[in-house]
């Protein structure tokens, strides 16, 4: 039995180093395939050529990187089957393949199977035709093929879902062996969300800054990409005199399918300004600067959060301010306490001079005047001490009774030392009696024999 726990042991850690490589692997091939849809969008208006197979090289390029991508997620389900398998003692494999299980994994096949596939399409009717097939989403007269190239290529960005399981896979969190122990203990689960939280404690500056950025150039690529497939195909359609889509009739002097028109956009409408100044014209263009705010509102409430808790004061600065604070406030007591004295003193001596009512009357306002900041600053006092003895400081009580538990079970061992002392004492006053009364029974019996 030892034997086959340790040959799991062995397995469970390999299959979690195939399962980290496997993660890493499959983020690659999509980030490759990624980049190759932007490379292949922004070289497409002004690189390629007509009779040139660029486009369609790319366009393979994405598909394989695509299939590679496929292949990586199922092999890394395996892996996590098998893992089931070992942790579940050797169970069937048919019990790990849960309807729940099974969504998923379709699911994930299915966001990571998109991919542009106009180019197939636009060879395929022009392969028995002499002219050259179009070779970029604005060129393409068939405005419901450039809905369906936009539509996949702006989902091809639902693969960024694999960062949240190579974040998971590659932190020290789960890695390290006292952390996992710990856990199972507390019955803690290792997943994004605890991994997030322990990075948003440790780092939250820096974990949103990327995040922000991040976001930032993605939705601004998007926004530009929505707009300009859109606006080439419409100035096509107009120089041939004929209107296939309709674009709304106020257009701006600064046009979103420029890049840095649209990250002017996106950052507005993040930080929830929106001047105006800039629309989206298209629908797909809206949707972006409705998520993006969406998210701003999010992040900005995350943010205002982070900031707090940099500004906030940790449990020794709280201890200092209260302490200074407490030390002015009965200053300042002792201070009013004099001043309602002197002013009954004031008081009394104006009657006792009989001095003018003007006078009097100016002594009486000057003392309730002094008791009333006497009592203002009792009361701030008793709220001051109300709040910091609630602050109570739970481990350092932890500590303190601890220390008293320990105090405790030293005295009770001292008791039971000093009871097992006693009793030793007592046994032997006993056996000390007992011989004594031996001796005096032997003294007294020598004694009759003598005088018998």
């Amino acid at each position: 039995m030892e034997g086959d726990d340790l040959y799991r042991l062995r397995d469970r850690k390999f299959l979690l180093e195939d399962k980290k490589r496997l993660c890493t692997l499959a983020l690659g091939a999509a980030l490759l395939g990624i980049l190759l849809m932007i490379l292949h969008t922004e070289m497409c208006p002004y690189v390629y050529k007509p009779g040139t197979n660029i486009a369609l090289i790319i366009n393979c390029s994405i598909s394989l990187s695509t299939g590679c991508l496929l292949i990586f997620i199922i092999a890394f389900h395996y892996k996590d089957i098998r893992l089931f398998i070992i942790d579940q003692n050797q169970v069937d494999w048919r019990i790990a393949m849960t309807s729940h299980r099974v969504f998923v994994i379709t699911l994930e096949l299915l966001a990571c199977a998109i991919h542009p596939v106009g180019t197939y399409w636009e060879v395929g009717l022009h392969g028995n035709s002499s002219s050259a097939p179009p070779l970029c989403d604005s060129n393409h007269h068939n405005t419901a093929l450039a809905d369906l190239e936009l539509l996949l290529s702006v989902l091809m960005f639902l693969r960024l879902y694999l960062v949240h399981r190579a974040v998971l896979l590659h932190s020290k969190v789960l890695l390290s062996a006292s952390y996992r122990s710990i856990g199972s203990l507390n019955n803690i689960n290792f997943t994004f969300r605890f991994v997030l939280k322990v990075l948003m404690n440790k780092y939250p500056a820096r974990t949103l800054l990327v995040f922000i950025l991040f976001f930032w150039l993605t939705a601004s690529w998007m926004l530009t990409l929505c707009e300009s497939a859109v606006l080439q195909l419409n100035r096509k359609l107009r120089s041939g005199s004929t209107l296939l889509i309709h674009l709304p009739s106020r257009q701006t002097a600064g046009s979103t399918d420029h890049m840095e028109t649209a990250l002017w956009l996106i950052a507005i409408t993040f930080l929830t300004v929106g001047y105006g100044d800039v629309a989206p014209n298209t629908r797909c263009g809206k949707s972006v600067c409705l998520f993006t705010g969406v998210m701003g509102v999010a992040c900005t409430a995350m943010l205002v959060a982070v900031v707090t808790k940099k500004l906030a004061l940790n449990k020794g600065e709280k201890h200092v301010h209260f302490f200074m604070l407490d030390i002015q406030i009965s200053k300042g007591i002792r201070h009013a306490a004099a001043n309602v004295l002197r002013e009954c003193w004031l008081l009394h001596r104006a009657n006792l001079t009989k001095g003018t009512r003007g006078e009097h009357r100016r002594h009486q306002r000057c003392l309730l005047e002094a008791i009333r900041v006497f009592r203002h600053l009792r009361l701030k006092q008793r709220k001051l001490r109300d709040y910091v003895s609630e602050m109570v400081d739970l481990p350092k009580m932890q500590m303190i009774m601890c220390d008293l538990s320990a105090n405790w079970n030293n005295s009770y061992r001292e008791l039971e030392q000093r009871i097992l002392s006693m009793e030793q004492k007592l046994e032997e006053l006993s056996r000390c009696f007992q011989e004594t009364s031996k001796l005096l029974s032997q003294v007294l019996r020598h004694r009759n024999q003598e005088i018998r």
